[in-house]
Formats: structure tokens, C-alpha cells, sequence
């Protein structure tokens, strides 16, 4: 899917219609301090380690995709919900 990097839409903050860039999320840096990682090093025997799906079918063919929206007037960014695409382009307008 090929996505153009500028374009005109809603921006909630200034609650008008204004160009934005988008730009894709990559994941930030994980927390040490939250439940379920130190969860892991306790139960570490226990489960498949999430090493695969025991959902029948198996895993997601694609990955999710979230991007972020940042407004060109008061610079301020909000998210959408994420959709699924198996390849993914940033391309200009």
C-alpha cells in the first residue's frame, strides 16, 4: 500500500481540516519496571514464551500498522487506529 507523506486532514486540536506529515511508530524502549516483565524471569518453566500461536490457523498473515499524524499549524500529533497491510510506502505527493 502506498501512502502519500502530506495531505489534508482533521486535526483535533486545532478542530479544522489542515495539512499534517505522517510518519510510521516504531516501538519505544520497554519498561523493566511493569508486571509482566518481571513476571517473565519468575515463570520462566512455565507456558511456550509466546514462541508461537496456539491459536488454530496459527499467526496474523500481516502486521498492524500505526502511524502518526503531526499537524503542520500547531505541530501537535495524534494517532488512528492502525490497520493491517502486508507491505507498506511512505511516498510524496
Amino acid at each position: 500500500m502506498k501512502m502519500p507523506k502530506k495531505f489534508n486532514t482533521y486535526c483535533p486540536y486545532c478542530k479544522a481540516h489542515t495539512p499534517h506529515v505522517v510518519e510510521r511508530v516504531k516501538k519505544g524502549q520497554a519498561s523493566t519496571l511493569t508486571r509482566i516483565t518481571r513476571q517473565k524471569y519468575r515463570h520462566t518453566g512455565i507456558g511456550n514464551s509466546g514462541k508461537f500461536s496456539k491459536v488454530p490457523g496459527g499467526d496474523k498473515p500481516t502486521k498492524r500498522i500505526n502511524l502518526r499524524y503531526r499537524c503542520s499549524k500547531c505541530k501537535k500529533a495524534h494517532l488512528r487506529k492502525g490497520f493491517r497491510a502486508g507491505k507498506f510506502e511512505l511516498v510524496e505527493s
